[in-house]
């Protein structure tokens, strides 16, 4: 028996592509988007149809099986194993040729969708089977599921629409398949010639979502066409391995619109569906209340508890539509910015249904089940009946206009019991399906969820020619073993099972990973900033996913054997940005940022830390020391001239104030009365024009401001970065906030939110600083907090509470911290902010965005007159990680990503520079020509020049 040892030497030996049997390279493939887990020996990344074909062999010849691998996005488990991994994503992803005259498409197996459909746009082509992933699925591994998604009553599935294969198959033989028997295995004419009765009467009719098994045989009969190709679509990997493919591109619509019909509950839009067929619709959608936000429910969408939204290809053929549905209400969108609008409302509603309504976790396993439309309605209220049945819950929607329903089932995988009801369920399940002439699987694939069940569906004879047409082409079944023919039983290698017992936060949020890979998207460009380190590097170690897989499997400690020593996971964690990106634009909140504080204060415990650790990590310390010792001046100039030891030499430290944002608020109170204990008084300016003026003056805005006496109270929280680092941006929000009628208080002494302790994974460290912090307010009347850096914003809003869960003070301060343009909504409301009447470009705080949202903002800039969008992503400097060593490459490309496009394209207009952040500040002076500001600083800029009570 040949060793893994000795296959990876061989292996390296006869191959251009990368061979890895390391730790790292294993724990990332264990797991695909589904509920199993199968540890492989290796992975190889074929450079060229030769490296599948070498590899092949040689696997072969050592006895350990194969299976090819895409995106990772397959919800069955089809896309992993135990012998060796082939990552088609890494080398062959090519888009090959394209012929817009013919409409068709030569493209690699690792092509990702998205980038087809890019190429293939400006000829106003398409490629037709569109599924929810198509930022991140590749082309082969669409044609291994035969996947279809929401157009595919249009255009068909992706076998509809490939016309030729390049496959190559274990041990190393290779095929051109089309129509017809030419390239064909040997045997596969005779299976079929000697199985027509079969083929005829056991597959052939049913319904296009009959997706189920190698439910595409049928082609093969002589009266089809002998369609070789399209038969192989759907095999799941376990015939051979796609090199290349023919794909047929279709005629994108030119002006499509969307019609959104309301109908009273689920199953009667589940009826209606089938019969909107006849007006040949490009998709119909369905889905229920229960997976759409109040707000989104009770605004665009037409009056009614379930929706179809349908797409038409002109707006008569859309009116024609809605003059014959059966409707409750209806909405007809033409433009493309609403249908985006009312389509976005649609993709959430699939991030919805991973959660339960009490925020638990829903799992996949039965997850797109097709009935013949007709049936549909019928099929959902038994399922329904079936849930309740087995005290189950999950939210169908879906392709309703097929038949094909997607859901998402809150089971226990974990217990024994659990699992014999995931069981049992599954069982019952399948025999409803097949009771309504269904197919266990629509889209998806069966891999190990359903194969086990596929007898249910098809009679014996049929599941006998299965196997027979895996041997012929794979009669050593060393492709994907264990999937579709001779399957695994539906509850083993269950990926939960070799979590550790209570193994606490970390272990339930990596769990929480389902593995769509949504982190593993190249996208640019709207608000998302999830997962910059992946788009710069694009290596599956640097996603979210990779990242959530290697914890997954340090907890295991099968594959990660040293636990939170581990330098794979400590490696993978490196490029981390902790941007929280994740935290809000993955479907399931997975949160990098907080598993990776947690490794690091592990690993690291007991022994010396980098000295960036210390150094940033410890900044709040350290500055405050260099303001006591008023050493800035001699600070700033020894740090020009030697870099600090273990940061980077690729950038410059800012410079540290002279006059810290405090100092100069204590000089400015001068002789004022003390106020409350536990912050200093109010300015002797607000306290002035109280005295002078009772209804005192009005700014530029117009507004009056409000009574003194009555003015709301504010704690302005000197946070670390505008304390010794922009004390002029504190100066300007108590200029605005004293503007619009609000007294300002500021803490005494000092107080940290514990950011960069806990970014460095000091997290006792932290949590000692944030009791320090809370017993200093502990004397502060209850106000509301507004926090300027939105990253310290976030810390206090959910680091505090998590940290100290015991403590009431933290989920008290928590709940008081407001963004500044959130204390000026919701404490001076009827304000006007100075207009400023001009455009801004500039960098929305990942922070911001994950954890606090920044519609205040929004609405502020509006007031003020600032138009225009603020650039999405990370600026990349995101606030130890830029100055930290070996992270230089990645910190700018992520500045070069978004951030600084959108300043040289708006150069000519002359836009205000805007970033809350001030990481995202000190990257745009760094990086760019331009100062970027804070809002505060904006806004103070548009008001009255003050007295000198007021200077600093």
């Amino acid at each position: 028996m040949t060793s893994p040892g000795e296959l990876e030497r061989t292996l390296r030996s006869q191959l251009r592509g990368e061979v890895d049997f390391g730790a790292a390279a294993r724990a990332l493939t264990t797991m695909d988007a589904s509920n199993y887990r199968r540890v492989p020996a290796g992975v190889v990344a074929p450079r060229d149809a030769g490296d599948v074909a070498a590899a092949l062999r040689i696997c072969a010849d050592a006895g350990f099986p194969v299976v090819p691998r895409g995106g990772g996005t397959s919800i069955a488990g089809q896309a992993t194993g135990v012998g060796v991994v082939l990552d088609l994503t890494r080398h062959m992803n090519a888009l090959v040729s394209l012929d817009p005259a013919a409409r068709t498409a030569v493209v690699q197996p690792g092509l990702v969708l998205d980038r087809l459909r890019d190429a293939v746009r400006p000829y106003g082509l398409a490629f037709g089977p569109d599924p929810s992933t198509h930022a991140r699925c590749t082309l082969g591994g669409m044609i291994g599921n035969n996947a279809c998604g929401a157009h595919s009553v249009a255009w068909g599935t992706t076998a509809d629409n490939v016309t030729e294969l390049a496959v190559t198959a274990y041990g190393g033989s290779s095929y051109r398949l089309g129509t017809g028997w030419a390239g064909a295995p040997e045997g596969l004419r005779e299976l079929v010639a000697g199985n027509l009765a079969v083929l005829r009467t056991g597959l052939a009719g049913g319904f296009s979502r009959r997706i189920s098994g190698y439910g595409g045989l049928d082609a093969l009969l002589p009266e089809r066409g002998v369609g070789v190709a399209r038969a192989f679509c759907g095999s799941e990997g376990t015939l051979g391995v796609v090199t290349e493919a023919v794909v047929r591109l279709v005629e994108a619509p030119r002006a499509p619109v969307l019609a959104v019909l309301g109908y009273a509950d689920e199953s009667a839009a589940a009826d209606a569906a089938a019969g909107l067929l006849g007006a040949g619709p490009l998709t119909v959608e369905g889905m229920a209340r229960d997976l759409v936000p109040g707000a989104a429910a009770a605004g665009p969408l037409p009056r009614g508890d379930a929706w179809l939204f349908v797409e038409m290809r002109d707006e008569g053929a859309a009116r024609s539509l809605v003059r014959g549905a059966d409707a409750v209400d209806s909405l007809l969108v033409t433009d493309p910015a609403g249908q985006r609008a009312l389509w976005r409302i649609r993709e959430d509603a699939a991030g919805t249904a991973t959660r339960t309504p009490e925020g638990g976790m829903a799992w996949p396993g039965w997850e797109d089940c097709a009935v013949p439309p007709a049936r549909l309605g019928a099929y959902l209220r038994e399922f329904r009946a079936l849930l309740a049945a087995h005290g189950l819950r999950g939210t169908p929607y879906g392709h309703f206009g097929e038949g094909c329903v997607h859901v998402r089932i809150d089971f226990d995988l974990v217990t024994p019991a659990g699992i014999a009801r995931f069981r049992s369920f599954s069982g019952e399940l399948a025999d409803l399906v097949v009771s309504h002439g269904g197919s266990l699987s629509g889209e998806h694939g069966d891999g190990q969820a359903r194969a086990e069940l596929l007898p249910r569906m098809y009679g014996p004879e049929v599941i006998a020619l299965f196997g027979a047409y895996k041997d012929v082409w794979d009669p050593a079944g060393g492709m994907n073993p264990g999937m579709l023919v001779r399957p695994a039983r539906l509850d083993e290698n269950l990926r939960f099972a070799v979590l550790p017992p209570g193994g606490g936060e970390l272990s339930e949020g990596v769990a929480r990973c389902v593995g769509v890979a949504k982190c593993r998207t190249t996208e640019v460009g709207g608000p998302g900033v999830m997962c910059p380190s992946y788009r710069a590097t694009g290596e599956e170690l640097h996603s979210t996913r990779g990242r959530a897989r290697l914890l997954h499997e340090m907890l295991a400690g099968e594959v990660v054997t040293d636990g939170w020593r581990s330098r794979e996971v400590a490696e993978a964690l490196d490029l981390c940005l902790s941007c929280k990106g994740c935290r809000s634009d993955c479907p399931v909140g997975v949160d990098m940022a907080a598993y990776k504080a947690e490794f690091l204060h592990h690993h690291w415990s007991g022994r010396i830390r980098p000295p960036a650790h210390y150094l940033l990590g410890g900044l709040p310390r350290l500055l405050r020391t260099v303001a006591l010792l008023r050493a800035a001046a001699p600070l700033n100039a020894a740090a020009r001239r030697i870099p600090p030891p273990g940061l980077t030499r690729d950038r410059p430290l800012p410079p540290l104030a002279h006059t810290p944002f405090t100092r100069w608020w204590r000089s400015r109170a001068g002789a004022s009365s003390a106020s409350a204990a536990g912050a200093s008084s109010a300015s002797p300016a607000f306290e002035a024009r109280v005295r002078a003026e009772p209804g005192f003056g009005k700014g530029r805005g117009g507004e009056s401001r409000p009574q003194g006496p009555g003015a709301t109270a504010v704690t302005l929280w000197p946070d670390t970065f505008t304390e010794y680092l922009s004390p002029h941006t504190g100066r300007a929000a108590v200029r605005v906030l004293e503007a619009a009628g609000l007294e300002v208080t500021v803490p005494r002494g000092p107080v940290c939110c514990g950011l960069t302790y806990v970014s460095t994974g000091r997290l006792g460290r932290a949590r000692t600083v944030l009791r320090r912090t809370l017993t200093r307010l502990e004397g502060a009347p209850d106000r509301p907090v507004v926090v300027l850096e939105p990253s310290c914003a976030a810390a206090l809003r959910t680091d505090l509470p998590a940290l100290l869960p015991d403590d009431p003070r933290a989920h008290r301060l928590a709940a008081a911290v407001r963004t500044f343009a959130e204390a000026l909504e919701q404490y001076a409301p009827h304000w006007r902010p100075p207009r400023l009447d001009r455009p801004v470009v500039g960098q929305t705080h990942c922070h911001q965005h994950a954890v606090l949202g920044d519609a205040a903002d929004r609405r502020l800039r509006e007031r003020a007159g600032l138009t225009g969008e603020l650039s999405g992503g990370c600026c990349g400097l995101a606030g130890n990680f830029g100055f930290e060593p070996g992270h230089h490459a990645v910190s700018m490309a992520c500045a070069r990503e978004q951030l600084l496009p959108s300043l040289d394209a708006a150069r000519d207009s002359g836009p205000a520079i805007l970033a809350d952040g001030f990481s995202c500040r000190t990257q745009i002076a760094q990086l760019s020509p331009y100062r970027a500001h804070h809002l505060a600083e904006l806004l103070a800029d548009g008001l009255p020049i003050e007295g000198p009570a007021d200077s600093p």
